[in-house]
């Protein structure tokens, strides 16, 4: 493997102190924090190294863009930059994240450039069009409770209004947010100038489960490399339960409208219901009461819901039939319930055409690469409604994820950069 591909393991050595969470275990770097904004430079740095041209659009989407030499352009810069090569991800965490999550699709990409800009120079690469480098924002929801909000936005598929209205856990605005990173809120949301300049966009990702860590896949000749098929329909859901706050000490048993009981038998239901469904997922990860003193009977309760189904109808049911349990265990406690849609995706098939090509690429590097469908949700899933999106994946030997247990071995890392960037000067 060349020197210019390994970059990737020391990008990565570079940030993994950038945002350690030492109560959690992992990383905890929400979208603005200190520890994402330092991941922001870093990548701006990096890019800036290599001779790349950075902007950040009103979206507060990182760019970083290889372009064409002016004698190879027959139009103006940025009349070039349309229907270009686009890759990237994110790097932004869940809270108590793994390492890889995000920041493996931005380091790669870097390492990508190295090996194309290498190729270039020796003669071996005759580009067409240029490449950008993008990172998006708040892919994983962890702080404004959308996922995706950087790519909706750009998008167009989620409505301004409702994202400037969007509240972190200190009650901050998602426009107070942006404004205080230099963004104007007037001027968030849809993008069809910057979405035009995406022709392509190509994601790489640590595999986020078992797809490629199967008792088939561990045998001798393993792949170690995947491209994405479909991305499961998925959903996020927020369920209030009202009750009546009081004394933990003085109340009788008899006497109470405990939301919180009301909030546990649900947790059970999600987890009941959604294993009678064949592929279904169903999670309860957070659950928040309201005054959440220990003397304290809860006055609310509300509880975060992940549905996921390959079948957008079934996802839809089983959401129903969750929230049909979760008003009866309400009423049994003399407790309201409430439910309010976060956001919502339905199941995404890459283009095939995009898909057979980065096949055609990767499996020169990984000859077994097969094609792989998953539960997780990514940035290439929003842009797939606009413009042709494909993904490649890196083997995760713990098949865990959004968990410190996350991990990618430094060779299948490089060989993760060798497909990229092949698959990259195929497009190219």
């Amino acid at each position: 493997m060349t020197e210019t591909a390994s970059a990737v393991t020391s990008l990565m050595a570079a940030i993994a102190d950038v945002g350690t969470d030492p109560r959690r275990g992992g990383y905890s770097r929400p979208v603005w924090s200190p520890a994402e904004k330092d991941l922001r430079s870093w990548f701006l740095q990096e890019a800036h190294s290599r001779g790349l041209d950075t902007e950040e659009d009103r979206n507060g989407i990182l760019w970083a863009w290889w372009d064409l030499p002016a004698g190879r352009r027959v139009t103006s810069l940025e009349a070039s930059r349309q229907g270009a090569l686009v890759t990237g991800s994110h790097l932004d965490s869940v809270p108590g994240g793994g390492a890889y999550d995000g920041p493996l699709g931005v380091a790669s990409a870097l390492a990508a450039v190295d090996v194309l800009q290498a190729r270039e120079a020796a003669g071996a690469l005759d580009r067409r069009r240029p490449l950008a480098v993008a990172v998006f924002p708040e892919e994983e929801g962890s702080r404004f409770g959308v996922a995706c909000l950087g790519s909706r936005l750009l998008a167009g598929t989620i409505p301004v209004e409702r994202a400037l209205g969007l509240r972190d856990a200190a009650g901050i605005t998602f426009a107070e947010a942006a404004r205080a990173e230099g963004l104007d809120p007037a001027h968030i949301g849809p993008d069809p100038a910057a979405l035009a300049r995406i022709g392509q966009f190509v994601e790489l990702h640590v595999e986020q489960g078992r797809g490629l860590n199967t008792d088939e896949h561990l045998s001798a000749g393993a792949p170690a490399i995947a491209v994405g098929s479909t991305i499961l329909g998925h959903g996020r859901w927020r369920i209030s339960f009202h009750g009546q706050g009081n004394h933990a000490g003085t109340t009788l048993m008899s006497d109470r409208c405990d939301p919180m009981v009301a909030a546990a038998e649900t947790v059970i239901d999600v987890r009941r219901l959604a294993r009678v469904q064949p592929e279904a997922r169903a999670t309860v990860g957070r659950v928040e009461p309201v005054p959440g003193g220990t003397n304290v009977i809860a006055s609310r309760v509300d509880l975060w819901l992940d549905v996921r189904h390959p079948e957008d109808e079934v996802t839809a049911a089983l959401v129903e039939d969750i929230w049909r349990h979760a008003q009866q265990a309400a009423l049994s406690e003399g407790c309201t319930a409430e439910l309010t849609e976060e956001s919502l995706s339905g199941t995404v098939h890459f283009d095939p055409q995009l898909a057979a090509s980065l096949t055609e690429a990767v499996r020169r590097t990984a000859p077994a690469a097969p094609l792989l469908p998953t539960g997780a949700g990514h940035d290439a899933g929003v842009l797939a409604a606009k413009v042709p999106t494909g993904m490649i994946y890196v083997r995760n030997p713990s098949g865990v994820s959004h968990a410190p247990e996350e991990h990618v071995e430094d060779d299948d890392a490089v060989l993760g950069v060798h497909a990229l960037a092949d698959a990259l000067e195929d497009l190219l």
